[in-house]
């Protein structure tokens, strides 16, 4: 009995002693939190050790003033303001067109033939009916001298005299009717010609050869390219900064150049729908490059003559609708939201109108995996080094 119970307390002597010896192992190796509180290293949430953030100059940026042009924008199609549709005045058949789409045509050319056989019956009747009041007249110019001499021979009394006065008025009157008549009837024959009512280029046939024409219908549409005009639209809050003869840099769809142009004219009113006001620029087309129709983009730019806080672009960021930058304070990261203001494309500065002071530390680029808190260092000297630990990486985005 005795023997049994000195065999158990050696063995629990010897478990101990095993027991002891791994934690002097383990403590001689570093391994556990208390190495670190020994070195007197910083621990993090996770259980491990924080590392400094270190930031080459590059990736830093200090806020600074610089005067932004505005640029305002707009676009639309292009048209020709010297646009003629050709329109047949009388009803008739077409007998030849002869241009074509494309084809360059003078003022005054001609461009087909209608058969206008009614319309030269209608002019042959006027012209009689002019031939006939005139023959009226001469009778009735001839009746009235006759009853003159009477009247004053005192052989006719003096309403005879006016009856006939007045049967001479009727007649000229009736003449003056017919010739009237006549000239609107020769009008109409002559505008019936097609011929072409300015230079310029063909730019749509709206009837062949053969096809019964009515009065007023469209035959061919003639275009003048060497001016076209941008028709857009702006906001109301922009339309105040433009004004007539202002130079704006035009950019044509397909065109790689782009074309001097200028404010022409803006709408007095905005539209009910839109709110938006309409503009006109007026583009040169000496060399007839550009067409009608074609899509173009417009900026005007005008000078600031204020100095504004910026930053680079790259710098502002945007989380759930909120724009930030990231700021080096007092060796840590932190999160600030700003309000931004005007953008040039040209330098790739925004203003930054609210939430920033000019001597700030900001991220010049934008850094995945960053955290608020986290210490942080601009590594003078180094060419572009970002140390991170495995749980805080900070990455560029790309």
């Amino acid at each position: 009995m005795r023997k049994r119970r000195w065999g158990i307390g050696l063995a629990v002597v010897v478990v101990v002693a095993i027991a002891a010896a791994v934690a002097v192992g383990r403590g001689g190796k570093g391994e556990g939190p208390a190495s670190n509180q020994a070195k007197g290293g910083q621990v993090g949430k996770d259980g491990k050790p924080e590392v400094t953030l270190e930031f080459a100059p590059r990736e830093v940026a200090t806020p600074s003033l610089v005067s932004l042009p505005a640029v305002v924008t707009f676009s639309g199609p292009l048209v020709a303001p010297q646009t003629a549709v050709v329109r047949s005045k009388a009803a008739g058949t077409l007998l030849a067109l002869n241009v074509a789409e494309g084809d360059r045509v003078k003022g005054g050319q001609a461009l087909g033939t209608l058969d206008l056989s009614e319309l030269n019956s209608r002019l042959a009747e006027r012209s009689a009916m002019v031939a006939s009041a005139r023959a009226q007249v001469a009778q009735a110019e001839r009746t009235h001298a006759s009853n003159q001499r009477l009247a004053d021979q005192q052989f006719i009394s003096a309403n005879a005299l006016e009856a006939s006065r007045s049967a001479l008025d009727t007649a000229l009157a009736q003449s003056r009717a017919a010739e009237a008549q006549l000239n609107t009837v020769g009008v109409t024959r002559r505008d019936a010609a097609l011929v072409a009512p300015i230079a310029g280029l063909v730019a749509k046939r709206h009837a062949v050869a053969g096809e019964k024409l009515s009065a007023e219908q469209p035959v061919i549409t003639i275009v003048d390219l060497r001016r076209l005009e941008l028709a857009a639209t702006v906001g109301t809050h922009e339309v105040s900064l433009l004004q007539p003869g202002l130079p704006v840099q035009v950019r044509v769809e397909g065109v790689a150049e782009g074309v001097a142009g200028q404010i022409a004219r803006i709408a007095p009113a905005a539209e009910a729908g839109s709110r938006a006001i309409g503009v006109t620029i007026a583009i040169d087309n000496p060399k007839e490059a550009f067409r009608a129709g074609q899509y173009a983009l417009a900026e005007v730019t005008l000078a600031d003559p204020t100095q504004r806080l910026t930053l680079p672009e790259t710098a502002i960021g945007s989380t759930s609708g909120q724009t930030h930058v990231w700021l080096i304070e007092n060796g840590t990261l932190a999160r600030r939201a700003v309000i931004t203001g005007r953008r040039d494309s040209g330098s790739g500065r925004v203003e930054i109108v609210q939430g920033l002071q000019p001597g700030a530390q900001v991220l010049a680029a934008r850094f995945d995996n960053l955290r608020e808190g986290a210490k942080a260092v601009v590594a003078a000297g180094k060419a572009a080094s970002v140390a991170a630990a495995p749980a805080s990486s900070a990455t560029v985005s790309k």
